[in-house]
């Protein structure tokens, strides 16, 4: 085989290679958010549309609320441990957070739910975990959580119980620094 055959006999695998490594690139992003979803964690970053405003006063459900850190030196907790609201009625409840160190942290809040299932019925108006907060040394914060339960929420859920890990973001610097 001549050097020009040879050459363009490999040209034509790297096409077929870079082609091949477009589309699974390209794959990966329905592949990343059904993975997100089914993780309770699809878009966290922005808050939900509530379509449905009517409150259900024949059913009443218990909230909870728990906060945890992962790595992070700060102190974080619910201002309530728990309320009663009925489907449809917006609640807004406060979490208060303290950065326990002198330096500047950068974290992101992520939600959970319990059970499961809750995660596609609470509809997030406005929250914390849409943003990356950052403390400075020794600074407290009280932050908000506005959100409806969707009436679709299924009969036999009467306890919901959402939870918030901060985890550790780069970007913290220790005092004056610029």
């Amino acid at each position: 085989m001549s050097t020009a055959a040879g050459n363009a006999l490999l040209l034509r695998k790297l096409v077929v290679v870079a082609i091949a490594m477009f589309g699974f690139g390209f794959a990966l992003v329905p592949i990343y958010k059904k993975i997100c979803e089914t993780a309770g964690i699809y878009d966290i970053q922005k808050a939900d549309k509530v379509l449905n405003t009517q409150v259900d006063t024949s059913r009443t459900l218990t909230i909870q609320f728990d906060a945890n850190t992962r790595d992070l030196p700060w102190t974080f907790r619910p201002l309530q441990k728990s309320i009663q609201a009925h489907p449809g009625e917006l609640v807004h409840v406060v979490y208060e957070v303290t950065n326990t160190t002198a330096m500047d942290k950068m974290g992101q809040a992520i939600p959970s739910y319990g059970p499961q299932v809750a995660g596609q019925y609470v509809k997030k108006t406005e929250c914390f975990c849409f943003t990356r907060q950052e403390l400075r040394g020794n600074e407290t914060r009280q932050m908000p959580v506005q959100f409806v339960v969707d009436p679709q929420l299924p009969k036999d859920v009467s306890v919901i119980t959402l939870s918030y890990t901060f985890f550790e973001l780069p970007g913290g610097k220790s005092p004056g620094a610029s």
